[in-house]
């Protein structure tokens, strides 16, 4: 290290205690620390907010209004600070449109060399379609016998131009002759145009096929490809007269079907000249699932078989008259019906337009919330019938490489297309081309597979990767870039990867350092902080009681240090004690998956023991998300609602019956909006505003629960709209946000903050802690349960008025499971966890 340091001053940002630090530049730095200690401010709210503040700061004011502006962090001063990157979590994908492909910008390359080197194959005949020059139909000659006659022919579309004035205009031309039925004729012996729809075979030359002859040759076809417009015949008598057609457009002259240039947009799903007009590029139409509307197949349509229809009695009739008609049986099970007489059913016929056209009908009502609520009930996701998901119109599928297109290069895993691309080796004249092209792909799929993602395919959505998935692509877009003297702050990056994998992910870590770049990162993996240069622990609790620095230097320093709670669990004095006893498996009690095989699971059979603490581990892309989410939740969640419904990406699911209902705890962030906070997202506050409304001033004056709300008119104060704060903004500077000068911050109007409870108005209410509220509603049930579970999850210190944005990615983890926690009360429900101790500290795990 050369001595070099970015140094902050002063620091006191949310809880952190007014610090001094100093962070080596060119190193690997590691924030660790327990959850809420405060290393997501230093990194991301210090460090990134200012980095990119002085960065934008540098662009004209013009540009600076087109920028984000980061707010200036509440530090005294921050010295030799670059220009930062920030590769983080809390910016999930939300659009279908975006793949693994399109994010690393592999797809732009793959488009690039498509257009440039792929060979377009005939839809009609499957023949290579390519341009033909007077060289090429030569050199397409030289395989027919040394000295064959062959007749050159153009050919002449039939037009409405009278035979005369097409003679005389051919032989001013100086073509004489016609080709007709095998025959040459003159054109003055023809004193009508010849019989037949096709068009006419002008001669331009017979030649019997010499080397010596090659000039004269090369000449005719020249002339024939100018007259022609771009399109020749060549007859070749001795083969029977076989017919060799030449066209030095992108044209099939055997199918007569023309082609475009291929452009590179014509490759690409997010333009319309590429993708499916059906499903304008998603993959995916929206239709109506018949499993959901119709769940229970044994039942007859007499009986309500068709759910959405129960309680609509002329529906019913109407559907009964049509069946009398057509001879359908209605009180026969709908599963034992032929399909012609489902068909009849579903799509209707004539006058009755089925249940599709009930459907279609309520579709065009759309507008209206409740048919938009009862449309959401049957719909589903089903794969684009016109283009089979490959997202592209059928055009894109006629050009390859290697015998594959597009959408099979885009459906391979980073791994197989690296064997790929590292094997194709264009011939000639294309290899300039498509060298540069190669090269960047080569080394961006390089990186997938060194940050250990060579499992996922190029075309998965991006919505679908899990948050340190999402970030190790983010780090492979951020090192593809090359850039140097940057400053990147990363999240967690470890989050997702098998304790195998996080060695690889060190090594791209130090790439990145290799570069003359800083890397700081927020981390709680032992791996990756023993490779570090620089640790800094921050401490020594959560919440209020952390905030200041418990250590900072190299890692043999923390394995010694007595203070740092991150050194006792490294250095083995203090570890996670294992159950003193556990529990057995009851007999009966499971539920059996059959067969299950999304994404990468190949048909595999579980059984998941009920009563128990059940865990899926497994590396990085070994099928543990897809057996969760795709498999058990999706179809447990369906089977809930429709005992009889299909499943899908398995065979079948034995014990849903064993189970009251099944909540999915995933890695989706918590809130977005400064407005929530612990108490409103446990559904405590509802019950503390009864209480204050129950207050003998509130009845005295009026005042309802909803006068206690920050969110609607009435109790707020209106001047800031009960935010607190008033954002001024300052045109081509970072927006300052001041107190309000009305309520100065209370977000109250000042006579609803005289009504007090247990001598508390609502403003101190929401600046208790969460172990202060227990204590001060301790007699009151509904409010106590509501927040307890936050007290069971360690966030005891978090108080019940702070804003959601502001709590780190552990804090909003645990927030989460404690909602779940005080939602479910029913006995039999399954949960299911998605990395529950993301974002936690040894210390928080235990």
């Amino acid at each position: 290290m050369d001595g070099k340091f970015i140094h902050i001053r002063g620091a006191k940002q949310n809880n952190l205690k007014n610090l001094d630090i100093k962070i080596p530049l060119n190193a690997l730095t590691v924030l660790t620390g327990v959850s809420g200690s405060g290393k997501s401010t230093l990194a991301f709210d210090i460090l990134y907010a200012e980095g990119q503040r002085r960065y934008v700061e540098s662009f004209s004011a013009y540009a600076r209004q087109f920028l984000d502006r980061m707010d200036k962090p509440d530090v005294e001063s921050i010295e030799g600070i670059p220009p930062t990157i920030a590769i983080d979590q809390s910016r999930p994908v939300r659009t279908s449109r975006s793949t693994v492909g399109t994010m690393t910008e592999l797809h732009d390359h793959f488009k690039l060399l498509f257009s440039k080197i792929a060979v377009l194959f005939c839809r009609g005949c499957a023949r290579p379609v390519e341009r033909d020059s007077a060289q090429s139909v030569y050199a397409k000659l030289s395989a027919t016998a040394e000295g064959s006659p062959v007749i050159l022919t153009f050919p002449l579309p039939p037009s409405s131009v009278n035979w005369d004035e097409v003679r005389s205009g051919l032989g001013q031309a100086g073509f004489h002759r016609l080709l007709v039925e095998q025959s040459i004729r003159e054109l003055d012996e023809l004193a009508a145009r010849p019989s037949g729809d096709g068009p006419l075979q002008v001669v331009v030359d017979r030649f019997a096929l010499r080397g010596t002859n090659k000039k004269r040759i090369l000449d005719s076809l020249e002339q024939a490809f100018h007259y022609g417009k771009g399109r020749l015949n060549l007859f070749l008598p001795q083969e029977e007269w076989r017919c060799e057609p030449f066209s030095n457009h992108l044209h099939c002259a055997h199918c007569d079907i023309s082609y475009r240039d291929p452009v590179a947009n014509l490759f690409s799903f997010n333009s319309p000249l590429g993708a499916c007009e059906t499903c304008r590029g998603f993959g995916r139409v929206i239709d109506i699932d018949l499993d959901l509307v119709i769940p229970d197949p044994g039942k007859s349509l007499s009986d309500g078989a068709i759910k959405p229809w129960l309680n609509r009695t002329r529906r019913i009739r109407r559907l009964l008259d049509f069946c009398e008609r057509k001879k359908v049986p209605t009180k026969k099970p709908w599963g034992e019906l032929t399909d012609g007489q489902k068909n009849l059913v579903i799509d209707g016929d004539g006058e009755y337009k089925g249940i599709r056209g009930w459907f279609r009908r309520l579709e065009r009502k759309s507008y209206r919330m409740h048919v938009r609520v009862l449309l959401a009930r049957y719909r589903a996701y089903l794969m684009c019938p016109e283009c089979q998901g490959s997202r592209l119109k059928a055009d894109a599928l006629n050009y390859k490489i290697e015998g594959k297109d597009i959408a099979q290069v885009s459906a391979m895993s980073v791994g197989d297309a690296q064997q790929f691309f590292q094997e194709l080796k264009p011939a000639g004249a294309l290899d300039q081309v498509a060298s540069l092209i190669l090269d960047e792909i080569r080394r961006r799929l390089g990186y997938l597979v060194g940050v250990g993602l060579e499992y996922l395919t190029l075309d998965r959505q991006s919505r679908t990767l899990s948050g340190g998935e999402l970030e190790r692509v983010d780090l492979t877009t951020a090192i593809g870039s090359s850039l140097v003297n940057t400053l990147y702050v990363l999240d967690e990056p470890s989050i997702g990867l098998h304790p195998r994998d996080s060695r690889r992910l060190v090594e791209i870590l130090q790439r990145l350092r290799a570069n003359q770049n800083t890397v700081v990162v927020v981390e709680h993996d032992p791996e990756i902080i023993k490779e570090c240069d620089h640790i800094i622990d921050l401490g020594p609790k959560a919440g209020e009681q952390g905030g200041e620095v418990m250590f900072a230097g190299s890692y043999e320093d923390l394995l010694k240090d007595e203070r740092s709670l991150t050194a006792a669990y490294l250095s083995q004095r203090k570890t996670i004690p294992f159950p003193a006893r556990n529990r057995k498996p009851l007999l009966q009690r499971s539920i059996k998956i059959k067969g299950a095989r999304a994404n990468n699971l190949k048909d595999i059979d579980v059984e998941i023991p009920l009563g128990l603490f059940v865990c899926i581990t497994g590396v990085s892309g070994s099928g543990k998300s897809s057996l969760v989410d795709e498999v058990i939740y999706r179809n447990l969640k369906k089977l809930k609602e429709a005992p009889t419904a299909g499943v899908t990406d398995c065979a079948r699911i034995d014990g849903v019956d064993k189970i009251s209902e099944v909540v999915l705890v995933d890695q989706a962030p918590v809130g977005t909006t400064p407005r929530s906070n612990p108490a409103t997202y446990m559904k405590a506050f509802d019950g503390i505003r009864r209480l204050f409304a129950g207050a003998d001033l509130s009845r005295l004056r009026g005042y309802t629960p909803s006068t206690f709300s920050f969110n609607v008119e009435g109790g707020r104060c209106e001047t800031c709209r009960g935010e607190g704060y008033e954002k001024v903004e300052m045109q081509f500077l970072s927006d300052v946000y001041t107190s309000c000068a009305e309520c100065h911050g209370s977000r109250f109007r000042e006579e609803v903050l005289e009504v007090a409870y247990r001598g508390k108005n609502i403003r101190q209410i929401l600046d208790l802690t969460v172990a202060e509220a227990l204590e001060f509603f301790k007699d009151t049930a509904e409010i106590k349960n509501a927040i307890a579970p936050l007290w069971a999850v360690g966030l005891e210190y978090v108080r019940l008025g702070q804003p959601l944005t502001t709590l780190s990615g552990g804090e909003s983890q645990r927030l989460k499971l404690a909602a779940h926690m005080a939602k479910s009360r029913k006995a039999g429900t399954l949960f299911i966890f998605d990395e529950p101790t993301t974002g936690l500290h040894f210390h928080d795990i235990e």
